[in-house]
């Protein structure tokens, strides 16, 4: 409570505003400047200085001696008068107020007007040095935004920076730095400023880390193979037919007479179920491909031992079986395996498709095929292209549809069909992949039917229940080939391999596990190869400003047309004088590209 009552003219503290008392009745009605008023109760002011103040603009700066004052009652209490008068030399409306002023601040003095502790030179030391260090910060911190805006960081600033790279990958929502820049708080403005400050070099791929995934190959110990019975097919030419690169071939072909002999590598011989090796790749569901590298799903030393052809002889798991007339999986052979396997890649088989055993298991292959296509299998041939970066440089090659990709892919296929069935005969649980059949099954002809064909088709699951496989045109379905490469191909061979050997196989419970632990990363592995073969595509725009190729329209809405690039497997929209028939091709020049927003615009020529 003020020791001074509230009269006319005298000075008050309302909050932490100064203001004039203009009248009291069972209220007191105050100025508080700028032709602002206010009626409030006795007990809502504090009473500075009885007065008399004609207007708060007589509150003018006054000076004073504030460290002799200070030093002078050290140690000691005061009260505002007092200490008005000690600073200033006089107790007036002006001075009471600065002196309050001080007092607020709470760097020499604290307290009420009535009772005014004076601080401690150790406290007023200690406060000092505290703001000095706050404005010390704050000019850092602005100074640090302006370079920030100049595009010309310091070492000092990447670690101020790693804030907005933990909303380049996703892991916070927001940034301080973006915010303060006045730009949205996004992953892909956090990229952008990334990159254009040279925190990350502007090649850089956000995406594994972005959807939670592992940069690592896994380094754990591997066992030493099993030593036990295994049919030796080594007599049988065997050949790993793959992409030119492939480091990782996991299957191979054999021709022994009519019998087609599809052999995998044996993984699941040194990976048994929930070992290290096997919680380790069902944690990453397979390997990631990225065009910079490949993450693996199991140690590299893996694949060195137990790939096809990467030893003299490799322990396999062999798959025989014919094809009938009618394109029928016959007469199934399972065993464990010793092959001596020759490595190919689909250009060289090409070239030799005419030679023996090749032409034999074309023919095999074509029956299989038919016979799918005939039961509805989907047939749709859209571009698709390699991208791999070698040493910075970004190469992007076509995949051209040749006779030997195709024959290898109808083989694999087949070994689907032959294991799904041989795991029913057998009361062998394992993943089922199945696809439902889309609305209005069709047989595109032409890009454009093939592209609105394949946005109808619906998603392939995997299922401990068998089901219908409609892009296969395959009542069952399972993936087996590449357990190298996909974890619940792993699991089909961990049940087969317990099968042959009279052990006990997982549960449908524990196959079902298996699928929920993996399906969601599986979908994260191929968002992220998709973005990422995106990410080098733009690179290799932007390096290339001057590119020019052909584009195929395959969607029409008024003048908006969408495109498909065969050369870079990419889609495009474009707004054309007129509508044009589908299938209409056109010549397009590169108009812009953003890496960060995974974005390209083209411009039609001519």
């Amino acid at each position: 409570m003020s020791v001074y009552r509230a009269t006319p003219g005298s000075l008050a503290l309302y909050k932490i505003r100064p203001a004039l008392v203009t009248q009291v009745s069972d209220k007191i009605d105050i100025d508080l400047g700028d032709g602002k008023g206010k009626r409030v109760r006795a007990k809502d002011i504090v009473i500075l200085h009885p007065g008399p103040l004609k207007q708060l603009d007589d509150l003018s700066n006054v000076a004073g001696d504030l460290e002799e004052a200070w030093e002078l009652l050290s140690g000691e209490q005061t009260h505002l008068e007092e200490l008005a008068s000690l600073i200033y030399g006089d107790f007036t409306p002006a001075t009471a107020w600065a002196t309050w002023m001080l007092v607020a601040e709470g760097l020499y003095f604290e307290g009420t007007p009535e009772l005014i502790q004076v601080r401690s030179a150790e406290q007023v030391q200690a406060d000092q040095q505290a703001i000095q260090a706050k404005e010390a910060a704050e000019q850092a911190w602005e100074t640090f935004l302006k370079r920030l805006e100049q595009q010309a960081i310091e070492p000092e600033d990447r670690d101020r920076l790693i804030e907005v790279e933990q909303l380049a990958l996703g892991r916070t929502d927001g940034s301080r730095i973006l915010q303060r820049l006045g730009h949205q708080e996004t992953p892909v403005n956090a990229h952008r400023m990334l990159t254009q400050v040279g925190y990350w070099p502007v090649e850089y791929n956000p995406f594994p880390l972005r959807q939670m995934l592992t940069w690592d190959d896994p380094d754990l110990d591997i066992p030493l193979p099993i030593d036990e019975t295994r049919a030796d097919l080594t007599d049988l030419q065997a050949y790993a037919i793959d992409d030119e690169g492939s480091e990782d071939p996991d299957d191979a072909l054999s021709l022994d007479g009519d019998r087609l002999w599809i052999h995998v590598a044996d993984v699941a011989s040194v990976v048994t179920p929930d070992s290290p090796l096997d919680l380790e790749a069902r944690a990453r569901a397979a390997n990631l491909y990225l065009p910079e590298r490949i993450v693996h799903m199991l140690p590299p030393r893996i694949t060195e031992q137990l790939a096809l052809g990467l030893q003299p002889i490799s322990p396999a798991l062999s798959l025989g079986l014919q094809i009938d007339e009618s394109g029928q999986v016959t007469n199934v052979q399972l065993c464990r395996s010793r092959i001596r396997v020759t490595r190919l890649t689909y250009a060289e088989v090409n070239e030799r498709m005419h030679e023996a055993p090749f032409a034999a298991i074309k023919k095999i292959t074509d029956r299989f095929r038919i016979r799918r296509q005939a039961d509805g299998a989907a047939s749709i041939d859209l571009p698709e292209v390699s991208v791999r970066v070698r040493d910075g440089e970004v190469f992007i090659k076509p995949l051209e549809r040749i006779a030997s990709r195709d024959m290898v892919t109808e083989a694999m296929v087949m070994a689907g069909e032959a294991i799904a069935g041989y795991a029913l005969e057998h009361s062998i649980p394992v993943p089922f992949a199945t696809q439902a059949a889309p609305d209005k099954p069709e047989t595109p002809e032409g890009p454009a039917a093939m592209y609105a064909y394949r946005r109808k088709m619906r998603p392939s699951q995997s299922r401990t229940q068998e089901g219908p496989h409609s892009g296969l045109g395959l009542n069952c379905y399972s993936r087996t080939t590449s357990p190298l490469r996909r974890y619940l191909d792993l699991v089909v061979h961990q049940q087969l391999r317990a099968h042959l050997a009279g052990e006990a196989t997982l549960s449908i419970q524990q196959i079902n596990e298996r699928i929920s632990v993996t399906e969601p990363i599986n979908g994260a592995v191929r968002r992220t190869e998709r973005l990422s073969n995106m990410h080098w595509k733009l690179i290799y725009l932007k390096q290339n400003p001057g590119w020019q190729g052909e584009g195929v329209v395959v969607e029409m809405a008024d003048s908006k047309a969408t495109l498909l690039i065969p050369e870079l497997a990419m889609e495009t929209r474009l707004r054309l004088k007129a509508p044009v028939p589908l299938d209409t091709r056109v010549q397009i020049g590169l108009r812009q590209v953003d890496v960060e927003d995974q974005t390209a615009w083209f411009r039609l020529l001519g």
